[in-house]
This record gives C-alpha cells, structure tokens and sequence, in this order.
C-alpha cells in the first residue's frame, strides 16, 4: 500500500516542506509514513516567460490565474494520484473542520491548488470540479500556509505518526467540544495551583471535571460548536431511548 501522498501545485515549491520538515511530521515524513511533492505551476506554462496569471476580466486590481495553464497542473497531478480529492485552498471555500480531515486521513493522500494574486479562474473550479476549502475567516498572502496547516492536521492522524495513539482520543472537536485545560508540575506556580480533582488519583471523578471543563469552554468561547453538541447529545438521547421503548414492546 502506497504511503499517504499530498501533491501540492503553487507558485512557490521552495516553502515546503517547511513546517512540515520538522516535528512529528518531518519525522513522518523522513520515514517514508507520507510523502510530499510540491509542483511549480510555472512549469505549466507554455509562454517564454512562464507567466501564469493575467488582469481580470471586467477590470480591477490584481491579477488571476489563468485556468488552461492551472488546469495543466491540477490534470498532471491527478493522473499521478487518480482516487485522492483535488483541493483549492481559498477564504471563499467551506471551513476546514476535523472531521473533514479525518476522511482525508483515511483516503489515498490529496491534491491541493494554493491560490495566489485575486485567486484562480472560476471556469478550472468548475471544469475540474474543485472542493474549496478555507481555514478561517481571513486573508492569506496566498495558499501555501493553508496547504501546510491542512496536511499538518492529516498527516497527524496517519497511522504510526503519533507515539501514544490515545493523545487522538480527547482533543479539541472531538464529539464538537473544544478539549479540557491541562495542567502539569509545579503543583503550585504564582499562587495558582493544579485543581485538586486531578491529584486525586481517582479515574471516574478526573473524567466528570474534564467532561463539565470541555463543556464550559466549548458554551464560553464557541456557541456554534454547543449548538451542534446539544443538538447530537439530544439525538443520541432520544435514539437511546427510542431503542429502549422499542425494546420494551417486544
């Protein structure tokens, strides 16, 4: 079985690996866990001086690039890795959300446009049937930190990365909460001490005070995800007791 691949098409191949050299994913990455190959648009140029983009259509600022020498791009890297998802990395696109990279996780690897200038011809996302993805709104001088914290998130789940695959088990999103508050030695530091539940050494009530702690913080600071969290506990309740019913009738 061929590693977990992500092919990445930009303007700029010299940032990667970058981030992705070092840590837990360089060291993925040195022992051939996943593999990387950043491609130079510009490769796919076919005009003397390599030129990608062009002026808008309709006017305006910046440049855009041009859809017949991306699409060269994004069908050249396809080719080379047929069944993974082809991805362009702009604020227009739908939010990246960790469930998104958990598929991915579990797929052959990702193809991944990063946008440059005013963005790309909306006739290749259409053509090539594109997924847009953004991390967040705001704007990025282009997508190559996008493409890297994607792969990132990834490249963390893939089997054999992480040392102690339990780490996986309570983080943030996991069931929509954000995770608990850690804590770790001096016992005491600056008048603040470690909650006195987490030295007790006693399993079921440490799991209670993460489970009302993630709560708390997920309600405080990202009512989306409470919504959401409220909305699957609610359906999982009255499925429980739907089965239950069902069964008593029996």
């Amino acid at each position: 079985m061929s590693a977990w691949t992500a092919k990445v098409l930009t303007l700029f191949p010299a940032m990667f690996p970058g981030p992705l050299g070092h840590s837990l994913a360089g060291t993925a990455l040195a022992d051939g866990l996943w593999a990387l190959d950043a491609v130079d648009l510009r490769g796919f140029a076919e005009n003397r001086h390599g030129a990608v983009d062009d002026t808008p259509a309709g006017g305006g600022p910046g440049m855009v690039l041009r859809a017949d020498i991306a699409a060269r791009g994004i069908d050249a890297l396809r080719a080379a890795l047929p069944e993974a998802p082809a991805i362009y990395l702009t604020p227009r696109g739908a939010p990246l959300t960790q469930e998104r990279v958990r598929r991915l996780a579990a797929g052959p690897g990702v193809v991944l446009l990063c946008g440059r200038f005013e963005g790309v011809d909306e006739r290749l996302v259409e053509s090539r049937g594109l997924e847009e993805i953004s991390l967040g709104d705001f704007v990025l001088s282009g997508g190559e930190p996008a493409a890297i914290a994607l792969i990132d998130a990834v490249v963390r789940l893939l089997p054999g990365v992480m040392g102690a695959t339990e780490t996986l088990d309570e983080e943030s999103f996991d069931g929509d909460l954000l995770e608990y508050p850690q804590f770790t030695r001096p016992r005491e530091w600056e008048g603040r001490a470690v909650p006195e539940v987490l030295l007790s050494g006693h399993h079921g009530r440490i799991a209670q005070w993460r489970r009302a702690e993630a709560e708390r913080a997920t309600r405080e600071r990202r009512p989306d995800l409470w919504s959401r969290y409220l909305a699957r506990r609610d359906s999982l309740t009255h499925s429980t007791d739907s089965t239950v019913w069902k069964g008593s009738q029996s």
